[in-house]
């Protein structure tokens, strides 16, 4: 590891493991807090926890990149300062919306419209997907429409179609897909850990060889370590709004500055994407609305429901996306959708078994 990999790790480590105990302590002043009394039949905590983790993760990576700019240890061509000051502003609009989502409940409409400024501001940034590499074989390029909208120091920003629009749905889809997956102590920060590293583990590879985009990444697994110190069953502090939001954010952009590694992501998310179309269907058989929360159908509820304590269900679910997520580290082209379809057989196996140990549980306990 070298000195710049060391130091983006251990300051954003020591960071959120600072910070958050800060950011408890106004959260209670402030009465941001998760209060279970509210909705006792999806919550499992017995005691108000307070929100706004994810404040403390978003401050940890712009203190760490702030010292890698200093430093310049950003020197290469896979990341340059704009797009570091584009993922700054953006964090910055994803706090600013969780906070006020944490405290003022926002409604769905007003909660999207601060993810879309923040995906905004990172397009124009610079940070976007050029072309899809098709697993079957060439490119497809997404380029082909794109006007100048700005110069400013002799540095032009584009403003490219279908590069824009895809970039604007695929961050959107991951920062929700993470957002829906926050349901037990410590999950999605894990998650954040385990997938940031495995980004970083890729960028290491002789052929990809992407040093800005290695440091980023563990900019983000030394956050999300650091708070888990304090996220994990029972925890002391949730991500909130903001930090579900941002982790998954953040993965969606690496994969997209390493040269639009979709297929990689889609490995990494994967299991939590499958889980949302599990969910959907359910409630669409249920005659519901496929975007309503107040239910315990997501898989890390019903794993609790088969008899798994919190720490059993978060470890499961950690191994999983490690085994999908390290796949993509040996893996190329066709073999990822192989790896992907396995990954759908796993799924279909864990509902199955989930399910079944339900159903004998109520049988038992009728």
């Amino acid at each position: 590891m070298t000195g710049a990999q060391f130091l983006s790790v251990a300051v954003s480590l020591v960071a959120a493991a600072a910070l958050t105990p800060l950011v408890m302590y106004l959260a209670r002043r402030w009465r941001v807090i998760d209060d279970p009394a509210i909705a006792p039949d999806r919550k499992y905590h017995a005691r108000p926890t307070p929100l706004l983790g994810g404040v403390a993760i978003i401050l940890s990576t712009w203190i760490t990149w702030g010292v890698l700019l200093w430093r310049h240890d950003f020197s290469g061509v896979d990341v340059v300062q704009k797009n570091i000051i584009g993922l700054m502003i953006a964090g910055l609009i994803i706090a600013l919306g969780g906070v006020l989502d944490d405290k003022k409940k926002l409604s769905a409409k007003q909660q999207i419209w601060w993810m879309v400024l923040a995906v905004a501001v990172v397009s124009a940034s610079g940070i976007g997907v050029a072309y899809i590499t098709n697993p079957f074989g060439g490119l497809l390029r997404l380029t082909t429409v794109q006007w100048t909208i700005l110069t400013w120091h002799t540095t032009p920003y584009h403003l490219t179609l279908w590069a824009d629009l895809f970039t604007v749905v695929w961050l959107l889809g991951s920062s929700y897909t993470t957002k829906i997956l926050d349901g037990l102590d410590g999950l999605v920060s894990g998650f954040g850990v385990i997938g940031a590293l495995i980004v970083f583990l890729l960028t290491l590879r002789p052929e990809v060889s992407q040093t800005g985009v290695g440091l980023l990444a563990l900019s983000l697994v030394g956050a999300c370590a650091g708070f888990l110190v304090w996220n994990w069953y029972p925890a002391k502090i949730f991500l909130g709004e903001s930090g579900s939001l941002y982790i998954g954010f953040m993965l969606g952009a690496l994969s997209i500055i390493s040269g639009g590694k979709i297929a990689t992501a889609l490995l990494i998310l994967g299991l939590p994407i499958l889980d949302l179309v599990w969910v959907i269907v359910q409630r669409l058989r249920a005659g519901k609305s496929p975007f309503t929360s107040a239910d315990r159908l997501h898989l890390h509820f019903r794993l609790l429901d088969a008899g798994l304590s919190t720490r059993q269900s978060v470890i499961t679910l950690y191994v999983l996306v490690a085994l999908f997520g390290m796949s993509t580290l040996y893996v190329t082209g066709i073999q990822k959708i192989e790896v992907l379809g396995a990954l759908l057989v796993v799924m279909g196996l864990l509902v199955w078994w989930v399910m079944y140990r339900i159903a004998h549980r109520k049988n038992i306990n009728p």
